[in-house]
């Protein structure tokens, strides 16, 4: 009889049965910590590729090599269990790791160029001088998914625990990928890691609300694009207040009028436009000046505008800095 193993795809697994209508593949109880546990999964590979669904918890596979020769797909270990195992030093290029566990597996050495790990379990994943050329990580990792499924569910306590699972990867993550030069990747990971570390603070605290902030703000200094966003969308709000509330240019009040005619409050609408910039950016040039309320609103965004510049300055330099 066959294996009962069902592909995700809806395909038998073809092997023999080994115990409780499972091949020894398939078996979560069958024993993988044995030592020519690796010589057969080589010898396996010989005629095929799909590992998909093995259960290799505790499998010694130090220096293994899971390729196909003559082949540029990789092999494809997805849905597989490798909790706890020994990957060091092997060679996996272009493997297929997708919804598979990797907990506290080690992967020290190892050669994952160009993997596929989207949706895997890398709570405790070992990751010391790996190889990860072109590795897709996939937008989030399975303990993100789940403290955010336990979040919106109210289950806070669940969800805390999730979320610092998660923080604990993303923290690996961006280690590994700062000491492989991958900067882009390790700051990706960084915003991920404080975003974590956010939601495991208490709802509506002060720590959350400037950890909100400054998010939204600068994304934790890997978004610069938000501080410019955010500057625009200052100016352009103070420019609509000074156009309702009135400025002074050249000695007459100039202010919306619905009297006036169109292109009268388009001009006034530019000056008072050409007056938020400049008032944003201290230039201050003198020529128009701002009058009863308008103070008020020029000397908030003059404070907002001199405080993002040097955030921009900041977040730009530490980004091109890598």
């Amino acid at each position: 009889m066959s294996c009962s193993y069902i592909s995700k795809d809806g395909n038998n697994c073809i092997n023999k049965i080994d115990d409780n209508s499972l091949c020894y593949w398939h078996n979560p109880k069958a024993d993988k910590a044995n030592a020519f546990v690796k010589e057969e999964l080589e010898k396996y590979l010989e005629t095929s590729s799909n590992l998909e669904g093995f259960q290799l918890s505790h499998a010694d596979l130090h220096g293994i090599k899971l390729m196909v020769k003559g082949k540029k797909e990789g092999v494809n270990l997805s849905y597989a269990d490798l909790y706890h195992a020994d990957l060091s030093n092997s060679h996996l290029f272009h493997i297929n790791l997708s919804y598979t566990s990797l907990m506290k597996a080690d992967l020290s050495e190892a050669n994952l160029n160009l993997g596929n790990l989207e949706n895997c379990n890398m709570l405790g994943t070992i990751f010391s001088h790996t190889k990860i050329e072109h590795v897709y990580w996939g937008k989030n990792i399975v303990q993100e998914r789940e403290a955010f499924k336990e979040y919106k569910a109210k289950h806070l306590e669940q969800s805390a625990d999730f979320f610092e699972q998660g923080e604990e990867v993303y923290r690996n993550l961006r280690k590994l990928s700062e000491s492989r030069g991958h900067f882009e990747h390790a700051g990706y990971f960084f915003h991920k890691e404080m975003v974590m570390r956010r939601y495991q603070m208490k709802p509506f605290s002060f720590e959350r609300s400037i950890s909100t902030m400054v998010d939204l703000f600068c994304g934790y200094g890997e978004k610069p694009i938000n501080v410019i966003f955010f500057s625009l969308s200052i100016i352009l709000t103070s420019a609509v207040l000074f156009f309702f509330v009135g400025i002074q240019n050249a000695g007459e009040f100039a202010a919306f009028n619905i009297s006036h005619p169109l292109m009268i409050n388009v001009m006034h609408f530019f000056n008072a436009l050409y007056f938020s910039v400049v008032t944003f950016t201290t230039l201050g040039y003198g020529d128009i000046s701002p009058l009863g309320f308008s103070r008020l609103i020029a000397a908030t965004e003059a404070f907002i505008g001199s405080f993002t510049l040097a955030l921009f300055v900041v977040v730009f330099v530490k980004k091109m800095t890598r």
